[in-house]
């Protein structure tokens, strides 16, 4: 999804710098690629990009946890009976981001839209609704992981777009690139409204 979104923003003139995991995936023409390996190198990226974006979109499934150690070398059955493994949690990268741009999802010089996505395979539209307030998001894509058909390893899915202004769209069925045209819409609506002119003028950086 992604990859998606990276190839409709570039295809409509945008700067597009994709921040990416592991992937067999080609990147898009016309986008910048920052390849990463761990959830602390994609916060990195991240934050470093951010400052200099009108937009910022995640699309991206970081895990929430991280073993809390590791070994540098092979851990040999012989060491040990057994193996207990410790877990921590992640860096929330988008609520972090919604932290520090300092003003309510919506308003001018609250840059950079935040458009965050969430696999739910369960009351979908309370947990979105819970996310898009708790990470201080301008827009929330809710992904049913549950449908074969939908989320992960295909090229389809289905989408609860929902809005900090309480707007509330269902997709049905469709491609990831026709739901990428959707959210990059709802992108460049949010990013015009920012620009009316009744609104005090900040300036913002391509991205």
């Amino acid at each position: 999804m992604g990859y998606a979104l990276a190839a409709e923003a570039a295809r409509r003139g945008a700067l597009v710098e994709l921040v990416s995991g592991p992937t067999h995936l080609s990147p898009p023409a016309g986008a910048r690629l920052h390849r990463v390996e761990s959830a602390a190198q994609m916060r990195d990226a991240v934050l470093r990009l951010a400052p200099e974006a009108a937009a910022v979109l995640k699309a991206a499934a970081v895990a929430d946890y991280r073993p809390a150690r590791s070994s540098a070398h092979k851990i040999r059955k012989e060491e040990a009976d057994a193996l207990q493994i410790t877990l921590e949690r992640t860096d929330d990268i988008l609520a972090e981001l919604g932290r520090s741009r300092g003003a309510r999802p919506g308003e001018r010089g609250s840059l950079p839209i935040l458009v965050g996505f969430a696999a739910e395979t369960d009351l979908a539209e309370t947990r979105g609704r819970e996310k898009l307030r708790s990470k201080g998001l301008d827009l929330i894509v809710v992904n049913p992981v549950n449908a074969p058909d939908a989320g992960f390893e295909v090229d389809t899915n289905r989408a609860l777009l929902l809005s900090a202004d309480g707007g509330r769209t269902e997709i049905g069925l469709t491609t990831k690139a026709a739901l990428a045209r959707t959210v990059l819409d709802r992108v460049e609506a949010l990013l015009a409204g920012l620009a009316d002119p009744r609104r005090p003028a900040t300036a913002a950086p391509p991205g």
